[in-house]
């Protein structure tokens, strides 16, 4: 009898693992593949980065900044913190934007305007108007955390601005927000997304992201080297270029502060 027992037990572990592990649901897979391409974007403790952002008119017209950005990232790990100035031109020097971004609590933000020197928070249903007259809004500037967001897996295809498959995730913001859902293509082959398409609480098409250039840095960290955001409502488009990227400068994280935006230069 105890012969047969064990024959039955050896024959059921056999079957068992003969089946097939369970498939991942699409929820569950759309986050894991947020998660992938998380992970190398994160754990920098802070860098600086130089960028160029020109605006294209619906008629081809441009118009060029410069600025400068220091990122830093909060003790636990729990999201970051980010101050982006304008140097050039000089009508709009040393206007800034500080970010706060968390995991799971409220985002802050405030924009610095020196002709007035006022500090100016944005407020959460401010933050789908323009940043400085460009086609990214302020809450495309926040980072863009893993845990603000819902995901669903829609399908697989060649990836549209890129060689190699992507994966196509749909991800819905849980918080308050302009978008009703942002669709990404994230590359299979190194976890980065190359195109988000956004969609307003209507559910039109309002505008695509394509990323591009992007440099693995230390052998650790991915940056793109390009941003374009194209508003298919007016026709009209911003870059963002971005190059001498520089991490682990010891940057003082006190300058991280609505009241040290006054004291610019």
């Amino acid at each position: 009898m105890r012969h047969l027992t064990r024959s039955l037990a050896a024959l059921i572990l056999a079957l068992c693992a003969a089946l097939p592990a369970r498939s991942e649901t699409a929820a569950q897979k759309g986050l894991r593949i947020a998660q992938e391409a998380s992970r190398g974007e994160t754990g920098f403790r802070d860098f600086v980065v130089e960028g160029e952002m020109v605006l294209f008119s619906a008629r081809g017209q441009t118009s060029t900044r410069r600025f400068g950005m220091r990122t830093v990232e909060n003790a636990d790990d729990s999201g970051s913190r980010s101050l982006l100035i304008f140097e050039w031109p000089g009508d709009i020097r040393n206007t800034a934007l500080l970010t706060h971004s968390f995991d799971r609590t409220a985002d802050d933000q405030w924009l610095y305007l020196p002709a007035v020197r006022k500090v100016r928070r944005i407020s959460g249903s401010g933050r789908s108007g323009s940043f400085v007259g460009s086609e990214f809004a302020y809450e495309d500037m926040l980072d863009q955390n893993v845990s603000e967001f819902t995901y669903l897996w829609q399908r697989a295809e060649p990836c549209p601005n890129a060689p190699g498959p992507c994966d196509v995730v749909d991800r819905t913001p849980v918080g308050t927000s302009s978008y009703s859902v942002q669709r990404m293509w994230v590359d299979q082959r190194d976890g980065r997304v190359r195109v988000v398409q956004y969609f307003d609480r209507r559910g039109a098409h309002l505008k695509t992201l394509e990323i591009s250039g992007y440099v693995r840095h230390e052998g650790r960290y991915w940056r793109p080297n390009r941003m374009m955001m194209t508003n298919h409502l007016t026709g009209k488009r911003t870059s963002l270029d971005w190059s001498g990227h520089r991490f682990n400068q010891g940057i003082n994280a006190t300058e991280f502060t609505p009241n040290a935006l006054r004291n610019l230069r």
